[in-house]
């Protein structure tokens, strides 16, 4: 009886080295908190899912807000980057309607001369759960409103921003 590779399930095991990177930086997050941020797993025995809960950041039309989120990671974090999802509804500029934040840095390495995005604002794995949370916190200081995922949140935004400056 010969013996053949079976082709792997869609749903692909995670890697070693994707479950050492994500233990290290949950370790690290709590441990060192990013200021806005709390970070727990959904589920202790699963570190590829992360409730977040982001605080919104002072001196921002988000001030004094709560929002809960959920990040998923890829089973080869960190060459792919994971997914975030508010599950509270935010009405911003670069949030879809189902929650899914768009984020150059959470969008794979390709070169898509559609987007508008240089490859180098998009995902590599240096970035890490850390630095994708302070992208959140600063895109809610300044919304990306040239490739928004909520068009009427983007205009709204802009004619706030720019009453802003004329006064």
């Amino acid at each position: 009886m010969s013996h053949t590779t079976a082709t792997p399930p869609s749903t692909a095991t995670p890697s070693s080295s994707a479950v050492r990177a994500l233990a290290l930086e949950y370790k690290s997050l709590q441990e060192e908190p990013v200021e806005g941020f709390r970070v727990k797993l959904l589920n202790e025995d699963n570190l590829f899912e992360w409730e977040v809960a982001i605080f919104g950041p002072p001196d921002t039309l988000y001030q004094g807000g709560y929002f809960k989120a959920h990040m998923k990671f890829p089973p080869d974090y960190p060459y792919s980057p994971p997914s975030i999802r508010f599950l509270t509804k935010v009405w911003h500029p670069n949030v879809y309607e189902n929650g899914d934040l768009c984020i150059s840095i959470l969008h794979p390495p390709v070169d898509d001369p559609q987007s508008g995005e240089l490859p180098c604002e998009r995902w590599n794995p240096t970035q890490n759960v850390r630095t994708i949370l302070l992208s959140v916190i600063s895109l809610l200081n300044e919304p990306n409103t040239y490739s928004p995922a909520n068009v009427d949140a983007s205009v709204m935004y802009r004619r706030w921003r720019d009453s802003q400056a004329s006064n």
